[in-house]
């Protein structure tokens, strides 16, 4: 089954190295090409869509072969982390909620498995990234967050500290359903059109913790990818089931921006080798 994603075994170990940079690296746009990710592989119909509401469901990506053993890894993760997991984000002063009592987290997933190569080098997804950001762009981190039984709600926000312009958008997310994603269990809610708007929600409303009269709840299967213009007002609900509600957050940044996760810091040689220059120019790290 792993042989579908094209990548070799992790030698999963603790260490740290920097990367040093070759006289001729690659760039972003010419990775973007070579991983097969095209504005052709969006019809104008998702473009629309997306450039007017500010997210895109693009349909199931990963088969239930991949989720089940995507699901598999981050539960040996957790219970091999235990309570460091996430400790990486917690090193961040970029990621809003480094830990949460009330959702389950791991950072720095690049470095974890071959099983998440996919998740920063599917063209399709990159594609969708593209034409939010162009083609100047990099993986800012690669998290994962599950909302817990009774948990899970946060306020409205964008993920960057200020409204920008329409158009000079900066960030730009993709979630990855491990589980079918629900009103009921915390799904993630959106407010369309909010990334035109150049405010920020706690400009214009009371309460960001309230329901916004134009949210709306993403409702899809698991092993779909949502793609959302991070300046897009967005946020989990509350988790209602007895179950955690998992995904995955591939999230970008332009290239002039700095990462929420330094790949360079984290970066093992081991991870470089698997995935290559392509992989590597979205990463940032050549």
């Amino acid at each position: 089954m792993l042989a579908r994603l094209k990548y070799f075994r992790l030698n999963l170990t603790t260490a740290r190295t920097t990367i040093a940079q070759p006289v001729n690296a690659m760039d972003s746009k010419s990775a973007l090409t070579l991983l097969g990710a095209t504005e052709s592989l969006l019809t104008q119909e998702e473009k629309d869509f997306l450039d007017e509401n500010g997210y895109l469901n693009l349909g199931k990506i990963l088969d239930e072969d991949q989720l089940n053993a995507i699901r598999e890894k981050i539960h040996n993760l957790l219970e091999s982390e235990g309570e460091m997991a996430g400790s990486e984000l917690a090193e961040s002063p970029f990621i809003r909620h480094p830990k949460e009592a009330g959702a389950d987290r791991l950072g720095d997933l690049v470095n974890k498995g071959e099983e998440f190569d996919v998740f920063y080098t599917h063209p399709r997804v990159l594609s969708a990234i593209q034409h939010v950001l162009g083609t100047d762009l990099k993986l800012s981190s690669l998290n994962y967050r599950a909302a817990k039984p009774g948990a899970g709600l946060q306020k409205l926000h964008a993920d960057y500290p200020e409204a920008v312009p329409a158009g000079d958008f900066r960030v730009c997310n993709s979630i990855w359903l491990l589980d079918d994603f629900s009103v009921a269990n915390g799904a993630t809610r959106l407010v369309p059109g909010t990334h035109l708007s150049q405010h920020l929600p706690q400009d214009v409303m009371d309460n960001p913790m309230d329901a916004h009269p134009e949210e709306q709840v993403i409702e899809a299967e698991a092993g779909s990818v949502v793609i959302f213009n991070s300046h897009t007002w967005h946020g989990g609900t509350q988790n209602h089931t007895a179950n955690p509600r998992r995904a995955i957050h591939s999230y970008f940044c332009r290239r002039d921006q700095p990462q929420q996760s330094d790949q360079r810091r984290y970066l093992k040689p081991e991870t470089l080798k698997r995935i290559g220059e392509p992989g590597a120019a979205i990463l940032d790290v050549l």
